[in-house]
């Protein structure tokens, strides 16, 4: 349970109240971690309510059943939550489902715990998988791919402009011995980088690549992000929490087109009813955490949430 009381779930009350629970609708929380958000989601529900949970990681499943294994309106699934629309199907929930919340953020737990390998801070086995039964690890990855690949990983899903100088290390690194340990690859990075920035960690953009490219995470995202309006009912609102900038564009983007339903080529007369509104209706304006949760929280710091509804 002390392990559960660690992770603080950002922008709590913000996220379940842009959900609207009612007490005897139906929710899926895509990201349970260590229940945080489903947790405030049940206080809300009734009797008749239900909250459908998905986590990749089998200990935080774990953690859920035995802190909530005789709520009989909790269903957990140890699963990605790119299977949503097909677990909604499943339970006979699809088109009526009142309320996704996706929150994107790897939990404290998982960045705590050292044996994980997603903390520079913190040496451990270079894993970095969410889970671990399945995939290779960081490790495992990074001993076997192309300079090329591992180039473009760090510059397509960490913006790191040293890419290219990092996979050659890494490389070079590998034919006297592997990279094992978090400290073994945080430190390569440190010195492979000429600069420094603020404020921040040399590692800390290598590290960000390399998890959302072993956990596929961008995929997943987009997955879950199209099976969330398919489960929805008219009305339901879906919620996403991100953290960083490519999620955030591929979520605000996504938002978009979907709330605009579809576009007619241009120079085409437009006459009454040819143009059709979105799936989707973007409800507010991004919301970011305020100055009081920084302080108490600091990796809320990035967190940006959008919300939606869906029209139909």
């Amino acid at each position: 349970m002390k392990e559960g009381l660690r992770h603080k779930p950002v922008l709590l009350e913000e996220a379940v109240d842009a959900l609207m629970v009612k007490p005897d609708g139906c929710y899926i929380d895509g990201t349970f971690g260590r229940g945080g958000h489903s947790g405030a989601i049940l206080e809300r529900l009734g009797r008749k309510g239900r909250l459908i949970a998905f986590d990749r990681d089998a200990e935080a499943v774990a953690h859920g059943k035995e802190r909530w294994g005789d709520d009989r309106r909790l269903h957990l699934v140890n699963a990605s939550f790119a299977r949503l629309a097909e677990e909604a199907e499943r339970q006979g929930v699809k088109g009526k489902v009142n309320g996704v919340l996706l929150d994107l953020g790897v939990s404290s737990p998982q960045l705590d715990d050292a044996a994980r390998g997603f903390s520079f801070l913190r040496e451990g086995p270079l894993d970095m998988r969410m889970d671990r039964s399945s995939g290779p690890s960081a490790a495992d990855w990074l001993a076997k791919a192309s300079e090329e690949e591992i180039a473009r990983v760090l510059w397509e899903y960490g913006e790191e402009r040293y890419a290219r100088r990092i996979a050659r290390a890494v490389v070079e690194r590998r034919k006297s011995r592997p990279l094992r340990t978090t400290v073994d690859l945080a430190e390569l990075v440190s010195a492979a980088v000429p600069t420094r920035e603020r404020n921040k960690h040399p590692a800390t953009r290598t590290f960000q690549a390399v998890r959302i490219w072993i956990n596929g995470e961008l995929e997943a995202l987009k997955a879950g992000l199209s099976g969330a309006v398919e489960v929805l009912a008219r009305g339901g609102r879906l919620v996403v929490i991100s953290f960083h900038s490519l999620e955030d564009r591929l979520v605000k983007r996504f938002l978009r087109e979907q709330s605009r339903g579809k576009r007619l080529p241009k120079g085409v007369p437009v006459t009454a009813g040819m143009e059709q509104p979105g799936r989707l209706r973007l409800v507010g304006k991004p919301v970011r955490p305020g100055e009081s949760e920084v302080l108490e929280n600091p990796r809320a710091r990035s967190a940006i949430m959008r919300v939606a509804e869906k029209r139909a």
